[in-house]
């Protein structure tokens, strides 16, 4: 029993190493102009590899993005959302 722990631990941690870093980052969102606009951009940004969450605001005109930095970077979270007919940039 006692192995089987053992093996266990160190599939975890070799998991732990496997895994990226993961970063979060507010993209300030041009062109949400109605209600649907937000579904449109999250949709967008959930297609990119690596991507584990995503929240609109709309009011605030932002999406906020969690992903994976081994998978997926800032330059293509904006490229997801231009493509998508909405531009966006890193909030600073």
């Amino acid at each position: 029993m006692r192995i089987v722990h053992l093996i266990a631990a160190g599939l975890l941690l070799a998991g732990s190493a496997i895994a990226g870093t993961t970063q979060t980052l507010t993209l300030d969102v041009q062109n949400m102009s109605c209600a649907t606009c937000p579904i449109t951009v999250k949709k967008a940004l959930q297609q990119i590899s690596g991507v584990s969450e995503v929240k609109i605001d709309y009011e605030r005109k932002t999406a906020t993005v969690q992903f994976d930095t081994d998978k997926a970077s800032a330059a293509m979270l904006t490229k997801a959302t231009s493509d998508a007919g909405f531009p966006s940039t890193v909030r600073k």
